[in-house]
């Protein structure tokens, strides 16, 4: 039996069952028990339980204060640098250790999705930055600005090539998992952990919503919320290439051309970073997969 997260029961009570116990331990879904347990005790934490229903209704307030600002003054509030600074400093000050872990997760497993899937197109390379803080300081140059371009540049990009190909994405023959690690982990430095790192993900994610829609243009902050609409694009291309549509259910944002209010923005971004995690790691499972299928092969073969 897998030891239990310290932040778990140590035995089950029939009369009073952990809901965190039955998730970390159902293995329904691809989540690491490392970031599973990360995900978990933050989702259990005192901030979500009693912060996150003051700070939600409070931070869709100032969206819309906000909206009303820009349509106003539409360019007067765009600062970009000083607002990575800005949240740089509030995840280093206020958000917890594993909160903090799962969004610097967030853009390693982006970057070896999107190259997953560019490598397996048989379209030739697709340019993007990569994005592979391993702390936190190293978001400051417009990593969470860059991410969203990433994305849009590399569906663009793909969908280009593929229709003067004249053709749609298909799997391959050969899959390359060549850019996914043997593991689950990436190349991550301790979080703080101070007694004022006690903010979990979603409340973080719903307080810093409108200071980056204050700080960048309209245009910057509907394209970023937009972005959260292809969760699901970006599962279709890999699900597609894996030959494994049924993963899909993993991956739920709502329909790519069916927009959002921005006002779910915050909530949306949670889903979306769940979504990044569940993706990657039907990859690390996949070439697992892979790998012992062509280990088996080969003793066959000898």
């Amino acid at each position: 039996m897998r030891p239990l997260p310290d932040f778990l029961p140590a035995e089950h009570d029939p009369r009073d069952p952990s809901p965190w116990l039955a998730l970390y331990l159902d293995r329904s879904t691809p989540l690491p028990d490392s970031v599973k347990a990360a995900w978990l005790k933050d989702c259990s934490s005192r901030s979500r339980q009693f912060v996150l229903p003051l700070l939600r209704p409070l931070a869709r307030g100032l969206i819309v204060l906000f909206q009303l600002l820009k349509i106003l003054l539409p360019r007067s509030f765009n600062r970009p640098y000083l607002l990575h600074r800005l949240l740089v400093w509030g995840l280093k000050t206020w958000v917890s250790p594993e909160a903090n872990l799962l969004i610097l997760r967030h853009f390693h497993a982006g970057s070896v999705i999107l190259r997953f899937i560019g490598n397996n197109a048989g379209v030739g390379p697709i340019d993007t930055v990569p994005l592979r803080p391993q702390a936190l300081d190293d978001l400051k140059d417009l990593a969470f600005l860059q991410h969203d371009l990433n994305l849009y540049n590399f569906i663009i990009e793909l969908n280009q090539r593929l229709d003067a190909q004249g053709r749609t994405l298909t799997k391959p023959e050969h899959l390359d998992f060549s850019m996914v690690g043997d593991d689950d982990q990436f190349p991550v430095e301790a979080m703080p952990n101070r007694w004022s790192n006690f903010l979990d993900l979603q409340s973080a994610i719903e307080l810093f919503t409108p200071i980056y829609q204050l700080l960048m243009t309209d245009n910057d902050f509907w394209r970023a919320t937009n972005s959260l609409q292809l969760d699901e694009t970006i599962g279709i291309y890999a699900a597609t290439l894996l030959g494994m549509p049924e993963r899909l259910v993993l991956i739920n944002n709502k329909h790519p051309l069916v927009l959002m209010s921005t006002l779910r923005a915050g909530y949306r971004l949670v889903l979306h970073g769940l979504a990044t995690e569940m993706l990657h790691g039907v990859l690390v499972t996949s070439k697992r997969q892979h790998l012992a299928g062509a280990s088996t092969r080969c003793s066959t073969t000898g």
